[in-house]
This record gives structure tokens, C-alpha cells and sequence, in this order.
């Protein structure tokens, strides 16, 4: 245990949460002390959910404590169920609730209530939410749909003549990045294909769908955090193969198109040939010092930090200086593709660390979570986030997928605008020792106090009154001619400072000696 004021996972009860959250026709009933509760706003708040999760507490007491809190526990499983009617129930313990032992799962079979009851037995303080997430759904799937599965040795049967190819996706669940936008896309992708999804899970799904998990062709894993578990016991169990390729960027789509195309006995020729995705033009339309040669440092959960290195230094033309993640059970996938680009991989849960990274390797851009956004935003680096754990802004209201071709444009957005586009950094670069970018110039949009109005140019030899006394100037036509060199957008101030240098000074016509004096005293 250690004691932080950020945590990248919550407890593996949080994951068995996200899991019963996303679905449809279950209850969790977690035996947990009064301030577990608060897992409840990281749906209602942070997801904007527009109702609670499916999640009963028995928010036992301390007073409790001396009583008998196996029969509180068993009142709250019937209460839930008589209240909700649910199709299926989960049972388990918060990471304090663990300590009692009062084993939820032999009390709430003991109810014997006419549903499905599955215990889920989560270790709160050797593991973590995604963990929980995996193992929940694990635990669900084997539950509702094992009692269809074919006999040890079956072989199964080939597809009916003239049937659609059918597929389930797994992995989406709530508090998802961008997960309900994804099955979208993946969904609409399938479908051009001839592909029809048999159950989408655990979001969406009830336990009645799960239950028919089996009658798909394969299956198409989207978030292996979550998915990767039960979709190795569906192919062990029912014989259906699953797909490898996570569809983030443009080249993994169209891997992806051709993975799920083999699997389906199709052609997927048509639909390779119509994409859309503007990702790879605009990669290569843009200036090379807007993206070229950007270092890049990225950090997240293990399937979007790899996804976005592979598009950061394939796609994007970005080099990849810094690659890490907080999913230690996908480590070695991880090391794996931080071979690829020459850096040491970081898999660590301390937030610090991290810290401590990106500010030794001083990125032109991190990609990251929410506290690699805080993070960046302290040491003035751009940042976009890729990877939950995210804030209440990363669940916008507009069509944002990450995956397949329309994720492709929206990953190529987000990460480009906090840059520096290459004009700008042009210009600043071309101008950096100019009075105008010198280090405490002040905003001349700021009003009075800080910088003179603005001005407007007048013709040469012109006379102008000086904005610093009454004292007036004469421009030489030789020094207008001069300032007239000057970009528009800083001849302004650069006619101010010149004027109030000649009046500072006790010189009435300003010449071209007088205009580069005033640049350097400014540039000072």
C-alpha cells in the first residue's frame, strides 16, 4: 500500500462496477462501509450519467461492527432484488468490506433467489480496476453463457450457406474513453463489411445477451484490459477465434479490416479501397515543422499508449522520446513497443515518476491521462489526452471516436491544435530578438497602464505627438522608410517606443540611427 493524492486505477471494485454500470439487467450488491459510496460520482459526475450505476451498499457502520453484518448483507441482496428485478446479480466486497470475510457469495447463494447469482471474489489490495473490470466480466460470461457451451471436443459448425458473418464485440464499458463512440464506428465499419454484431458487451449487453455469446463467428476484442480474459475462454470453450489488432490510427483500421475479413471468409477489398480518413493527407500536406521530428512522450493505459506511439511516429512523423503505462499486467506488450523506438519503457502506478520523466526528456508534446495533462500543463508543454483515467471534458457531447477511420481525423485534431503551427514558430524564431517577443514586453492589448493605443501608420516625414509627453517628433523620411520594414503586426509598437525613446532622450527628429537605438535599449 501507498499512501498518494492521485491514483491512475481505483480498487478492482471499481472496475466490477464499470462493468455492471455499462450492462443492462444487473445488480451489484457490494458489501462496503459508508464511504465507498462515493464510487457512485465517478459516474453520475465525471461520465454525466443520467442515472445512478445498478450498485446497492450495505454501508455498514462502525457501531455494526459488533453485530452481525452477514445478516445486513443479506437483507440488502433482498431488498435489491425485490426493488430492481434484476436478471442477474453480481456479490462481492469493497477493499474494506474484504476485511469482515463475511463471504458475499455463500450468503447471497444461500438466499436462493430465482436469478443467476455470481460471486465475485476480487483481491482489493493486490490488484486494481482494470484488473476487477476483466475479472468481472470474465466471471459473468463463463456464468451466463457456460451453461450452452458444447461438448469438450466439439468441433464447430461451419457458417449456414447464404448467412451473414456474425461477430460480438467485447470490451466496452462505462467510464470508457471514448467507448461508446468506438462501438459506434467499429460497429458502422462491421456493417460495411457484412458484418453483423450478435452482442456488444459488457456495455449495452444484459444477461440474457451474454447467454448467446457463443452463437457469433468470432469475436472482435476492442479493449483487451477488459475483453482479453473472456474472449480466451470463448475460443477455448466454443471455438471462436478472436482478433489481435486494436483499430486506432489508419494503418491499424485497414490491419484490422483485413483481420476481420480473413476470420469472415469476405473480401474486404472494397471497403480498403473507399476509406476516408483524412489523417494521412493532412500528415503530409502540413509544414514539416508543424508534426516532423516533434518529440513526443506517452503515457496511458497499455492498449491507447501503444496505439498512439504507432501513430505518433508512423502516421504523424513524430519521434516517440518517452513510451510508458499503468497497466503492469500488459507489461511486456509494452517493453515490446518501446523496443521499436529506442526508449526506455516506464510501467509504473506513481504519478511522480512520471512527473519526474517528462520533465528530464522536456517533450515538444504529452500525450497522456488526466494528470499527464495537469502535469504538462505545470512545465508550459502542450498536451492532449489519449488514455483514461480522464475528467468530465473527455466525455463530450459531439461524435468523438479514437477508433477506425473517423478516429483517425479526430486523434489527428486533437493532438495537432495544441501544437505550435509552423508559421508561428517561424515567425517567432524570426523574430525573437525584437523588442516586440523580448522576455517582459508587455501586452500592448492590455490598455492603459501597460501599453499605449494602438497607432496608425502615417506617411513619411509625417509629424506625430508623442504619447509620452508633449514634446513633439519629426519621423526623417529616410527612418519611416525604415520602420515600414517592420511587420505590420509589431509596427506599431515598434512606432510607440521609438517615439518615446526620442522624447526620453531630448531628440526631436527621429532617423535611422535613433530607430535602431531605441530596438536596442528595448531589446535590453
Amino acid at each position: 500500500m501507498q499512501l498518494t493524492v492521485w491514483t491512475y486505477e481505483g480498487p478492482p471494485h471499481v472496475g466490477a462496477m464499470r462493468v455492471a454500470t455499462g450492462m443492462q439487467g444487473l445488480h451489484y450488491v457490494l458489501h462496503a462501509p459508508q464511504g465507498d459510496t462515493y464510487a457512485d460520482l465517478l459516474f453520475t459526475m465525471i461520465e454525466r450519467r443520467d442515472q445512478r450505476p445498478p450498485v446497492t451498499y450495505t454501508t455498514f457502520a462502525a457501531r455494526d461492527l459488533g453485530g452481525d453484518t452477514a445478516e445486513l448483507f443479506k437483507t440488502a441482496v433482498q431488498k435489491a432484488y425485490a426493488r430492481f428485478q434484476p436478471q442477474a446479480m453480481i456479490v462481492g466486497a469493497s477493499c474494506t468490506g474484504s476485511l469482515i470475510q463475511d463471504d458475499p457469495g455463500g450468503l447471497a447463494r444461500a438466499l436462493d433467489l430465482p436469478i443467476p447469482m455470481i460471486a465475485i471474489d476480487l483481491p482489493a489490495y493486490q490488484r486494481k480496476e482494470n484488473w476487477g473490470a476483466a475479472e468481472t466480466f470474465y466471471q459473468l460470461v463463463r456464468a451466463l453463457a457456460g451453461p450452452s457451451m458444447p461438448a469438450p471436443g466439439t468441433k464447430r459448425p461451419s457458417r449456414p450457406e447464404g448467412r451473414r458473418p456474425t461477430c460480438n464485440l467485447l470490451g466496452p464499458s462505462a467510464l470508457g474513453f471514448r467507448h461508446r463512440d468506438d462501438v459506434a464506428e467499429i460497429t458502422q465499419l462491421l456493417g460495411k463489411l457484412g458484418i453483423d454484431v450478435n452482442v456488444t458487451a459488457p456495455m449495452g449487453a444484459t444477461p440474457a445477451d451474454l447467454a448467446r455469446l457463443g452463437d457469433a463467428d468470432f469475436n472482435v476484442v476492442l479493449y483487451p484490459e477488459v475483453a482479453g480474459l473472456a474472449a480466451s475462454w470463448l475460443q477455448r470453450t466454443f471455438g471462436q477465434p478472436f482478433t489481435k489488432t486494436i483499430p486506432i490510427g489508419v494503418t491499424a483500421t485497414r490491419t484490422l479490416i483485413a483481420e476481420v475479413a480473413d476470420l469472415a471468409g469476405i473480401d474486404a477489398s472494397a471497403v480498403l479501397d473507399s476509406e476516408r480518413s483524412r489523417l494521412p493527407w493532412y500528415s503530409r500536406s502540413v509544414d514539416s515543422t508543424y508534426l516532423t521530428g516533434k518529440r513526443v512522450f506517452i503515457f496511458g493505459d497499455a492498449t491507447h499508449a501503444i496505439a498512439a506511439a504507432r501513430i505518433a511516429q508512423d502516421e504523424l512523423g513524430f519521434r516517440v522520446v518517452g513510451l510508458g503505462s499503468y497497466s503492469r499486467e500488459f507489461g511486456r506488450e509494452l517493453r515490446d513497443a518501446a523496443k521499436l523506438y529506442g526508449v526506455e519503457p516506464l510501467i509504473t502506478d506513481d504519478y511522480l515518476e512520471v512527473e519526474a520523466a517528462v520533465a528530464e526528456l522536456q517533450p515538444e508534446l504529452v500525450l497522456g491521462t488526466q494528470m499527464e495533462r495537469h502535469i504538462a500543463k505545470r512545465l508550459g508543454i502542450p498536451c492532449a489526452v489519449i488514455s483514461a483515467p480522464v475528467h468530465v471534458q473527455d466525455f463530450p457531447a459531439r461524435y468523438a471516436p479514437q477508433m477506425g477511420f473517423e478516429g483517425a481525423n479526430v486523434i489527428f485534431d486533437t493532438w495537432v491544435h495544441p501544437l505550435m503551427m509552423g508559421l508561428e514558430e517561424h515567425l517567432l524564431a524570426m523574430f525573437k530578438d525584437d523588442f516586440e517577443f523580448a522576455d517582459g514586453a508587455l501586452p500592448s492589448h492590455l490598455g492603459t497602464g501597460h501599453a499605449a493605443t494602438s497607432a496608425v501608420a502615417a506617411p513619411m516625414a509625417d509629424v506625430h505627438s508623442s504619447s509620452a509627453s508633449d514634446i513633439t517628433v519629426v519621423w526623417a523620411a529616410e527612418a519611416e522608410k525604415e520602420l515600414h520594414k517592420i511587420p505590420f503586426f509589431v509596427r506599431g509598437k515598434a512606432r510607440r517606443n521609438t517615439e518615446r525613446f526620442a522624447n526620453e532622450n531630448g531628440v526631436v527628429t527621429i532617423t535611422v540611427e535613433t530607430l535602431y537605438d531605441a530596438k536596442a535599449h528595448y531589446a535590453r
